[in-house]
Protein backbone atom coordinates (compact mmCIF):
# COMPACT_ATOMS: atom_id res chain seq x y z
CA UNK A 1 0.00 0.00 0.00
CA UNK A 2 1.42 3.32 -0.67
CA UNK A 3 1.03 6.93 1.20
CA UNK A 4 -1.67 8.06 -1.46
CA UNK A 5 -3.62 5.09 -1.02
CA UNK A 6 -3.42 4.84 2.52
CA UNK A 7 -6.92 4.86 4.56
CA UNK A 8 -6.97 6.96 7.68
CA UNK A 9 -6.68 4.67 11.50
CA UNK A 10 -10.37 5.39 13.10
CA UNK A 11 -10.19 7.99 15.68
CA UNK A 12 -12.90 5.12 17.37
CA UNK A 13 -10.11 2.19 18.19
CA UNK A 14 -10.27 0.69 21.06
CA UNK A 15 -6.55 -0.02 21.48
CA UNK A 16 -3.58 0.91 20.42
CA UNK A 17 0.21 -0.17 20.28
CA UNK A 18 3.18 2.39 19.93
CA UNK A 19 6.52 0.87 19.32
CA UNK A 20 9.05 3.38 20.90
CA UNK A 21 12.74 4.62 19.87
CA UNK A 22 15.17 2.91 21.24
CA UNK A 23 17.61 5.96 22.07
CA UNK A 24 17.18 8.48 24.75
CA UNK A 25 17.03 11.37 22.22
CA UNK A 26 15.34 9.59 19.72
CA UNK A 27 12.88 8.31 22.31
CA UNK A 28 12.23 12.18 23.27
CA UNK A 29 12.00 13.68 19.92
CA UNK A 30 8.89 11.08 19.30
CA UNK A 31 7.00 13.02 22.07
CA UNK A 32 5.61 14.92 20.03
CA UNK A 33 4.40 12.51 17.73
CA UNK A 34 3.07 10.72 20.89
CA UNK A 35 1.19 14.22 21.88
CA UNK A 36 -0.89 14.39 18.88
CA UNK A 37 -1.60 10.09 18.81
CA UNK A 38 -3.04 10.43 22.52
CA UNK A 39 -4.71 13.71 21.10
CA UNK A 40 -6.01 12.24 18.10
CA UNK A 41 -7.17 8.53 19.51
CA UNK A 42 -8.39 9.78 22.92
CA UNK A 43 -10.73 7.28 23.51
CA UNK A 44 -8.00 4.29 23.01
CA UNK A 45 -6.32 2.38 25.31
CA UNK A 46 -2.34 3.53 24.08
CA UNK A 47 0.22 0.99 25.13
CA UNK A 48 3.86 1.54 24.41
CA UNK A 49 6.38 -1.02 24.20
CA UNK A 50 9.71 0.24 24.76
CA UNK A 51 13.50 -0.45 26.33
CA UNK A 52 12.88 -0.88 29.79
CA UNK A 53 15.88 1.93 31.20
CA UNK A 54 13.22 4.20 28.80
CA UNK A 55 10.65 3.99 31.34
CA UNK A 56 11.63 6.76 33.36
CA UNK A 57 12.39 8.87 30.72
CA UNK A 58 8.72 9.05 29.88
CA UNK A 59 7.13 8.52 33.58
CA UNK A 60 4.98 11.01 34.73
CA UNK A 61 3.85 11.74 31.21
CA UNK A 62 0.27 11.93 29.60
CA UNK A 63 0.51 10.06 26.02
CA UNK A 64 0.54 6.17 27.15
CA UNK A 65 -2.41 4.10 29.78
CA UNK A 66 0.05 1.15 30.20
CA UNK A 67 3.63 0.16 29.18
CA UNK A 68 5.09 -3.26 28.44
CA UNK A 69 8.99 -3.52 28.51
CA UNK A 70 11.08 -5.47 25.57
CA UNK A 71 12.90 -8.92 26.97
CA UNK A 72 16.44 -8.13 28.44
CA UNK A 73 18.73 -7.83 25.06
CA UNK A 74 20.63 -11.43 25.57
CA UNK A 75 17.19 -12.28 25.33
CA UNK A 76 14.90 -10.61 22.77
CA UNK A 77 15.37 -13.70 20.23
CA UNK A 78 11.90 -14.69 19.44
CA UNK A 79 12.47 -18.06 20.54
CA UNK A 80 13.68 -16.84 23.62
CA UNK A 81 10.46 -17.20 26.67
CA UNK A 82 10.79 -13.82 27.81
CA UNK A 83 9.95 -12.89 24.08
CA UNK A 84 7.17 -15.49 23.93
CA UNK A 85 6.18 -13.84 26.99
CA UNK A 86 5.95 -10.31 25.72
CA UNK A 87 3.96 -11.33 22.45
CA UNK A 88 1.73 -13.48 24.68
CA UNK A 89 1.15 -10.10 26.73
CA UNK A 90 0.58 -8.53 23.84
CA UNK A 91 -1.88 -10.55 22.14
CA UNK A 92 -4.06 -10.36 25.02
CA UNK A 93 -4.67 -6.55 24.38
CA UNK A 94 -6.17 -7.16 20.59
CA UNK A 95 -4.48 -4.73 19.01
CA UNK A 96 -6.43 -2.46 16.43
CA UNK A 97 -3.58 -1.04 14.93
CA UNK A 98 0.22 -0.90 15.95
CA UNK A 99 2.47 2.25 15.23
CA UNK A 100 6.23 1.63 14.59
CA UNK A 101 8.55 4.54 15.47
CA UNK A 102 11.26 3.12 15.30
CA UNK A 103 12.63 1.47 11.62
CA UNK A 104 13.69 -2.02 13.27
CA UNK A 105 12.69 -5.16 11.66
CA UNK A 106 11.91 -6.47 15.14
CA UNK A 107 9.17 -3.82 15.82
CA UNK A 108 6.85 -4.86 12.79
CA UNK A 109 7.57 -8.58 13.67
CA UNK A 110 6.48 -8.17 17.27
CA UNK A 111 3.28 -6.37 16.26
CA UNK A 112 2.80 -9.15 13.79
CA UNK A 113 2.72 -11.75 16.04
CA UNK A 114 0.75 -9.61 18.45
CA UNK A 115 -1.88 -9.55 16.39
CA UNK A 116 -2.59 -5.95 15.60
CA UNK A 117 -4.48 -5.29 12.89
CA UNK A 118 -3.18 -2.53 10.87
CA UNK A 119 0.67 -2.23 11.30
CA UNK A 120 1.87 1.38 10.46
CA UNK A 121 5.91 1.88 9.33
CA UNK A 122 8.06 2.91 7.47
CA UNK A 123 9.05 0.14 4.42
CA UNK A 124 12.33 0.10 5.08
CA UNK A 125 14.77 -2.79 6.62
CA UNK A 126 13.08 -5.30 4.85
CA UNK A 127 9.74 -5.21 7.04
CA UNK A 128 7.11 -4.37 4.10
CA UNK A 129 5.39 -7.80 4.21
CA UNK A 130 4.93 -7.70 7.83
CA UNK A 131 2.98 -3.88 7.48
CA UNK A 132 -0.42 -3.56 6.71
CA UNK A 133 0.37 0.31 6.01
CA UNK A 134 3.65 0.38 4.17
CA UNK A 135 5.01 4.35 4.51
CA UNK A 136 7.03 5.16 1.55
CA UNK A 137 10.92 6.72 2.97
CA UNK A 138 10.98 10.28 1.64
CA UNK A 139 15.23 10.45 2.28
CA UNK A 140 16.05 7.62 0.22
CA UNK A 141 18.88 8.03 -1.54
CA UNK A 142 21.46 6.06 -3.47
CA UNK A 143 24.23 4.20 -0.65
CA UNK A 144 21.58 5.77 2.45
CA UNK A 145 19.03 7.84 3.60
CA UNK A 146 18.99 11.81 3.19
CA UNK A 147 19.67 13.49 6.85
CA UNK A 148 16.59 15.51 7.57
CA UNK A 149 15.04 16.06 10.89
CA UNK A 150 13.70 13.03 13.19
CA UNK A 151 10.65 14.84 14.53
CA UNK A 152 9.58 15.25 10.93
CA UNK A 153 10.16 12.06 9.88
CA UNK A 154 7.94 10.98 12.23
CA UNK A 155 5.17 13.35 11.35
CA UNK A 156 5.17 11.79 7.99
CA UNK A 157 4.65 8.61 9.29
CA UNK A 158 1.30 9.69 11.67
CA UNK A 159 -0.13 12.33 9.22
CA UNK A 160 0.05 9.36 6.88
CA UNK A 161 -3.18 7.56 8.73
CA UNK A 162 -4.95 10.72 8.91
CA UNK A 163 -3.44 12.18 12.28
CA UNK A 164 -2.72 16.05 12.37
CA UNK A 165 0.38 16.98 11.95
CA UNK A 166 2.86 17.36 14.89
CA UNK A 167 4.89 20.57 16.04
CA UNK A 168 7.96 20.16 17.21
CA UNK A 169 8.13 21.22 20.28
CA UNK A 170 9.94 18.51 22.61
CA UNK A 171 8.35 17.78 25.94
CA UNK A 172 8.76 15.71 29.60
CA UNK A 173 7.56 15.87 32.99
CA UNK A 174 9.70 14.98 36.40
CA UNK A 175 8.16 12.94 39.22
CA UNK A 176 8.13 13.78 42.38
CA UNK A 177 10.21 11.45 44.02
CA UNK A 178 12.78 12.17 41.55
CA UNK A 179 12.90 15.69 42.03
CA UNK A 180 13.01 14.74 45.98
CA UNK A 181 16.32 12.87 45.07
CA UNK A 182 17.69 15.54 43.07
CA UNK A 183 16.95 18.22 46.08
CA UNK A 184 18.42 15.92 48.40
CA UNK A 185 21.80 15.22 46.86
CA UNK A 186 22.15 18.87 45.55
CA UNK A 187 21.85 20.43 49.50
CA UNK A 188 23.96 17.58 50.68
CA UNK A 189 26.86 18.77 48.59
CA UNK A 190 26.06 22.37 49.59
CA UNK A 191 24.35 23.45 46.33
CA UNK A 192 21.87 26.04 47.57
CA UNK A 193 18.79 26.87 45.13
CA UNK A 194 16.48 30.31 45.42
CA UNK A 195 13.22 29.03 44.17
CA UNK A 196 11.62 31.74 45.19
CA UNK A 197 13.99 34.30 42.95
CA UNK A 198 15.36 32.23 40.70
CA UNK A 199 17.68 34.77 39.23
CA UNK A 200 19.11 35.66 42.07
CA UNK A 201 20.79 31.79 42.70
CA UNK A 202 24.02 30.95 41.42
CA UNK A 203 23.24 29.43 37.66
CA UNK A 204 23.64 25.52 37.87
CA UNK A 205 25.28 24.49 34.56
CA UNK A 206 25.34 21.20 33.92
CA UNK A 207 27.92 19.02 31.85
CA UNK A 208 27.22 15.75 30.42
CA UNK A 209 30.17 14.63 28.93
CA UNK A 210 29.65 11.33 27.62
CA UNK A 211 27.60 9.79 24.63
CA UNK A 212 26.45 6.04 24.34
CA UNK A 213 27.08 5.98 20.52
CA UNK A 214 30.72 5.87 21.00
CA UNK A 215 34.08 7.69 21.43
CA UNK A 216 34.16 9.26 18.08
CA UNK A 217 31.23 11.95 20.00
CA UNK A 218 32.87 12.75 23.00
CA UNK A 219 34.54 16.39 23.01
CA UNK A 220 38.11 16.24 25.12
CA UNK A 221 37.20 16.11 29.08
CA UNK A 222 40.47 18.71 29.92
CA UNK A 223 38.09 21.25 27.59
CA UNK A 224 35.43 20.90 29.32
CA UNK A 225 37.24 21.66 32.73
CA UNK A 226 38.85 24.33 31.11
CA UNK A 227 35.33 25.54 29.92
CA UNK A 228 33.92 25.19 33.31
CA UNK A 229 36.16 26.88 35.39
CA UNK A 230 35.68 30.13 33.40
CA UNK A 231 32.05 29.37 33.96
CA UNK A 232 32.70 29.44 37.71
CA UNK A 233 35.19 32.49 37.57
CA UNK A 234 33.01 34.97 34.69
CA UNK A 235 29.73 34.05 35.35
CA UNK A 236 29.79 32.61 39.57
CA UNK A 237 28.23 29.60 37.99
CA UNK A 238 27.56 26.13 40.05
CA UNK A 239 29.00 23.52 37.71
CA UNK A 240 27.71 19.39 38.05
CA UNK A 241 28.88 17.09 36.41
CA UNK A 242 26.38 14.14 35.38
CA UNK A 243 27.54 11.09 33.57
CA UNK A 244 25.78 7.97 32.61
CA UNK A 245 26.88 4.50 32.99
CA UNK A 246 30.17 3.78 32.23
CA UNK A 247 31.15 7.57 31.78
CA UNK A 248 32.77 7.57 35.15
CA UNK A 249 36.24 8.01 34.02
CA UNK A 250 35.36 11.33 31.39
CA UNK A 251 33.68 12.98 34.94
CA UNK A 252 36.72 12.47 37.05
CA UNK A 253 39.34 13.53 33.98
CA UNK A 254 36.92 16.94 33.76
CA UNK A 255 37.45 17.11 37.79
CA UNK A 256 40.99 16.04 37.57
CA UNK A 257 41.84 19.24 35.20
CA UNK A 258 39.79 21.82 36.88
CA UNK A 259 41.65 24.70 39.58
CA UNK A 260 37.30 25.09 41.04
CA UNK A 261 35.12 22.48 42.27
CA UNK A 262 32.45 20.56 40.79
CA UNK A 263 30.29 18.22 42.11
CA UNK A 264 30.72 15.20 40.49
CA UNK A 265 27.33 12.90 40.65
CA UNK A 266 28.54 9.54 39.70
CA UNK A 267 28.20 7.64 42.94
CA UNK A 268 25.43 6.61 42.40
CA UNK A 269 24.57 8.12 39.25
CA UNK A 270 21.36 9.09 38.18
CA UNK A 271 18.62 7.70 36.46
CA UNK A 272 16.73 9.02 33.80
CA UNK A 273 13.66 10.31 35.68
CA UNK A 274 16.41 11.79 38.02
CA UNK A 275 18.58 13.25 35.31
CA UNK A 276 15.29 14.97 33.79
CA UNK A 277 14.72 16.62 37.33
CA UNK A 278 18.43 17.83 37.85
CA UNK A 279 17.96 19.13 33.57
CA UNK A 280 14.78 21.18 34.86
CA UNK A 281 16.17 22.48 37.76
CA UNK A 282 19.84 24.04 35.40
CA UNK A 283 20.27 27.17 33.74
CA UNK A 284 22.89 26.01 30.98
CA UNK A 285 23.37 22.30 29.48
CA UNK A 286 26.88 21.72 27.93
CA UNK A 287 27.39 18.59 26.97
CA UNK A 288 27.95 16.16 23.22
CA UNK A 289 26.00 15.13 20.84
CA UNK A 290 23.79 12.83 23.14
CA UNK A 291 20.34 12.08 24.88
CA UNK A 292 20.57 14.86 27.42
CA UNK A 293 20.36 18.01 25.58
CA UNK A 294 16.61 16.67 24.77
CA UNK A 295 16.29 16.45 27.65
CA UNK A 296 17.17 20.04 28.14
CA UNK A 297 14.93 20.80 24.86
CA UNK A 298 11.98 19.48 26.43
CA UNK A 299 12.17 21.75 29.46
CA UNK A 300 13.39 24.97 27.64
CA UNK A 301 17.01 24.68 28.96
CA UNK A 302 19.45 26.55 27.08
CA UNK A 303 22.06 24.05 25.48
CA UNK A 304 25.45 24.00 24.11
CA UNK A 305 26.34 21.14 22.09
CA UNK A 306 29.96 20.29 20.48
CA UNK A 307 28.85 18.16 17.24
CA UNK A 308 32.06 16.17 15.47
CA UNK A 309 30.75 12.90 13.41
CA UNK A 310 27.34 13.10 13.02
CA UNK A 311 24.67 15.26 10.96
CA UNK A 312 23.23 18.13 13.25
CA UNK A 313 20.03 17.93 10.36
CA UNK A 314 18.92 14.88 12.04
CA UNK A 315 18.48 16.15 15.24
CA UNK A 316 17.39 19.72 14.41
CA UNK A 317 13.88 21.39 15.77
CA UNK A 318 13.04 24.99 15.85
CA UNK A 319 14.14 25.14 19.48
CA UNK A 320 16.18 28.37 19.45
CA UNK A 321 18.38 28.19 22.71
CA UNK A 322 20.40 25.82 21.78
CA UNK A 323 24.19 26.47 20.14
CA UNK A 324 25.75 24.01 18.18
CA UNK A 325 29.40 24.18 17.27
CA UNK A 326 30.82 21.77 14.71
CA UNK A 327 33.87 22.33 12.08
CA UNK A 328 33.79 21.60 8.76
CA UNK A 329 36.44 18.23 7.66
CA UNK A 330 37.19 16.77 4.38
CA UNK A 331 36.45 13.39 5.94
CA UNK A 332 32.69 14.24 7.42
CA UNK A 333 30.50 13.85 8.74
CA UNK A 334 31.42 10.11 8.62
CA UNK A 335 28.93 8.57 11.42
CA UNK A 336 31.31 6.28 12.83
CA UNK A 337 31.65 5.11 16.38
CA UNK A 338 35.25 5.31 16.65
CA UNK A 339 37.32 7.88 14.44
CA UNK A 340 38.64 6.00 11.10
CA UNK A 341 42.07 7.72 10.88
CA UNK A 342 42.49 8.25 14.99
CA UNK A 343 42.93 12.07 14.59
CA UNK A 344 39.43 12.81 15.91
CA UNK A 345 39.92 16.59 14.01
CA UNK A 346 36.02 17.18 13.76
CA UNK A 347 35.84 16.93 17.95
CA UNK A 348 39.56 17.94 18.34
CA UNK A 349 39.09 21.66 15.69
CA UNK A 350 36.22 22.62 18.24
CA UNK A 351 38.26 25.28 20.72
CA UNK A 352 37.77 26.11 24.34
CA UNK A 353 36.90 29.38 23.44
CA UNK A 354 34.27 28.53 20.58
CA UNK A 355 32.50 26.69 23.59
CA UNK A 356 33.21 29.02 26.14
CA UNK A 357 31.68 32.25 23.93
CA UNK A 358 28.46 30.03 23.14
CA UNK A 359 28.07 29.23 26.77
CA UNK A 360 28.75 33.13 27.62
CA UNK A 361 25.59 34.07 25.27
CA UNK A 362 23.59 31.93 26.69
CA UNK A 363 24.32 32.38 30.40
CA UNK A 364 23.68 35.39 31.62
CA UNK A 365 26.22 37.27 34.06
CA UNK A 366 25.22 37.56 37.98
CA UNK A 367 28.01 40.13 39.40
CA UNK A 368 29.58 36.92 40.84
CA UNK A 369 33.53 37.43 40.27
CA UNK A 370 36.16 34.91 40.94
CA UNK A 371 37.29 36.05 44.35
CA UNK A 372 33.66 35.95 45.55
CA UNK A 373 33.58 32.27 45.78
CA UNK A 374 31.50 31.12 43.18
CA UNK A 375 31.52 27.38 44.60
CA UNK A 376 31.99 28.68 48.20
CA UNK A 377 28.51 27.55 49.06
CA UNK A 378 29.40 23.89 47.83
CA UNK A 379 30.79 21.58 50.56
CA UNK A 380 32.69 19.00 48.20
CA UNK A 381 34.89 16.02 48.87
CA UNK A 382 38.44 16.69 48.04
Amino acid sequence: MTGARMRPISRDIRSLLVVVPNWVGDCVMATPTYRVLRAHFADAKITFLIQPYLRELLRGGPWMDACVAWPPKRRSRPWHREYRTVVHTLRAERFDAAILLPNAFRGALIAWQAGARRRVGYDRDGRGWLLTDRVPVKNRIRGGYQPMPLVEYLADLVEAIGCPRPDDRLELYTTPDCDAVVERRLAEAGVLMNDSDPARSRPLVLICPGAKFGASKVWLPERFGAVADRLIEAHGATVVISPGPGEEPLADAIVAAMRRPALNLKNPILNLGELKSLVRRCRLLLGNDTGPRHLARAFGVPIVTVFGPTFAEWTRTSYAAERILQIPVDCGPCHKKVCPFGHLKCMTGVSVDMVYAACAELLPRLGVTANGGAQSEMSLPA
